[in-house]
């Protein structure tokens, strides 16, 4: 994904011939921009010999996951909904992590009869309810139990899951419990101590302060455990900034960790995996004039793209067409619909815009789709995959007439 001529290209594509004959606005995928994430991904921690289960919430589409899974990732699922898509994407079911707070009796059932990897559970009330579904049917289920290890992952507070406070996992005293409780259990096997402290981590340190955690409480609790499932949270550089975290250095950490602990490491990245691979195409519906700065209006708004409205994140908007001319104003990028909140960034010294020119927001591939709704009755958009320089519908956007 690069400028060429002063256009920007996804993969040898115009997306100026893209939102052309596909309308806007348009998320678009490259294919070879995510085969490059997994494949550095797999390079960083070869040495640990990982498997990796990408994070479904991320990016739920049907055609990516059945990419992913032929590069030879699993699936971590939170919900009923995303272990069937995984299963029809083609991943199988050895491959499959079912993690999340608040399972139903149903989907836990749904889980266990098709045989998933693991269930980690994160309350006493969900290992009772595994065990009681496993014996029903006559099952021993691989389960593992989600700790919160109390560790700051210094990231947005809406996207924090390690500390005491946030509702994921059990705290040590329970956990300590749950491993003596589900060892002697007939219709479980506890396979996995499981943590997950965060997204858009880019400090080492509190990967360190959570394996540090993990150490102790692996050696208090004296039980072998086949699987430590770390969970994801490796962020990615939005703001263009030289901050990244090190994948080579969280290698080192985990091997350090391997020398006392016989166990697979799980890894659930998302965003690292799809994030900088996806593009959501939008055009300048009108452009507003005030005093201090200018409004551009976008016919992209925030249900198309919620991450700005939700977590205040901040993600680089780029003109399709490169052009020398400033704008000796701020621009404010917002979107039609009727909130406050439905703006994307404010930028100075942006390249000077006008009515019906095309712009880029990048990084999207992460939590763009999956996070669309109909708000405002606006139909969910089209979404493309650019692979070997072909374009394919992955997405088609939805026709007014099914929505009213």
């Amino acid at each position: 994904m690069i400028y060429k001529k002063k256009e920007f290209l996804v993969d040898n594509i115009k997306t100026s011939v893209l939102a052309k004959k596909y309308a806007t606005p348009l998320y678009c995928y490259s294919f070879k921009k995510l085969k490059q994430n997994i494949l550095n991904f797999k390079k960083n921690f070869k040495s640990i010999k990982p498997m990796i289960c990408f994070s479904v919430k991320s990016n739920p589409n049907k055609t990516l996951l059945s990419e992913i899974g032929k590069l030879g990732l699993g699936a971590d699922v939170v919900s009923i909904g995303e272990l069937m898509r995984s299963l029809k994407s083609g991943i199988k079911p050895n491959k499959i992590v079912f993690s999340g707070v608040g399972k139903t009796s149903n989907e836990i059932e749904y889980a266990v009869r098709k045989k998933i990897l693991l269930i980690n559970a994160e309350s006493k009330s969900e290992i009772l309810e595994i065990e009681r579904i496993a014996k029903k049917n006559n099952r021993k289920v691989n389960i593992g139990i989600r700790l919160n290890p109390n560790t700051d992952a210094k990231t947005l507070s809406k996207i924090s899951t390690g500390k005491k406070e946030n509702k994921f996992g059990v705290n040590e005293k329970v956990f300590l419990d749950l491993v003596n409780y589900s060892k002697n259990s007939q219709n479980l096997k506890l396979k996995c101590i499981s943590v997950h402290i965060g997204s858009q981590i880019l400090d080492i340190d509190p990967y360190k302060k959570m394996l540090k955690v993990l150490e102790k409480i692996i050696e208090k609790s004296r039980y072998q455990f086949q699987f430590v499932d770390l969970g994801g949270g490796m962020g990615i550089n939005y703001n263009n900034s030289k901050k990244r975290l090190s994948l080579k250095k969280y290698s080192i950490l985990i091997k350090k960790f391997l020398k006392k602990q016989k166990c697979q490491i799980i890894f659930e990245p998302g965003r690292s995996i799809i994030g900088n691979s996806g593009i959501l195409i939008s055009k300048v519906i009108y452009i507003k004039e005030s005093s201090k700065k200018d409004f551009v209006i976008l016919d992209a708004a925030m249900n198309d793209f919620m991450r700005p409205a939700l977590y205040n994140a901040t993600h680089r908007i780029i003109p399709v067409k490169m052009s020398i001319k400033k704008s000796k104003k701020r621009y404010e990028f917002v979107g039609p619909i009727c909130e406050s909140t439905d703006k994307f960034a404010i930028f100075k010294n942006f390249q000077k815009l006008k009515e019906k020119d095309l712009v880029i927001i990048l990084d999207v591939g992460a939590y763009g789709m999956s996070l669309s709704s109909n708000y405002n009755l606006r139909p969910k958009v089209t979404e493309l995959l650019i692979k070997n320089s072909k374009i394919r519908i992955i997405g088609k956007r939805q026709k007014l007439k099914d929505l009213i």
